[in-house]
């Protein structure tokens, strides 16, 4: 199965079509997930920083050895390289 992660956020949607995002016809968007993308627009306009803020809790609480701390880290090492994030 092919894990694909969302471009925005960073989670992974696996090959399971009910977390991509939606385009405005209703069609499926790979590349970003339903809680970042809908309707052919992202659901929230943040910086990176506040996507990796926002995103630090539902990151810990699904790796519970994970500290707030690590899980910042590692966002801002793979957020930047995110088709979202990347410096155009």
């Amino acid at each position: 199965m092919e894990v694909n992660y969302c471009q925005s956020c960073g989670m992974p949607m696996g090959g399971t079509e009910e977390l991509y995002g939606t385009e405005t016809d209703g069609s499926k968007n790979g590349e970003y997930c339903k809680y970042c993308y809908e309707n052919g627009a992202f659901t929230a306009a943040c910086t990176m920083e506040e996507m990796i803020d926002f995103c630090v809790k539902p990151m810990t609480s699904s790796n519970p050895n994970l500290t707030e701390e690590q899980a910042r880290n590692m966002m801002r090492q793979i957020f930047p390289k995110l088709k979202r994030w990347q410096q155009k």
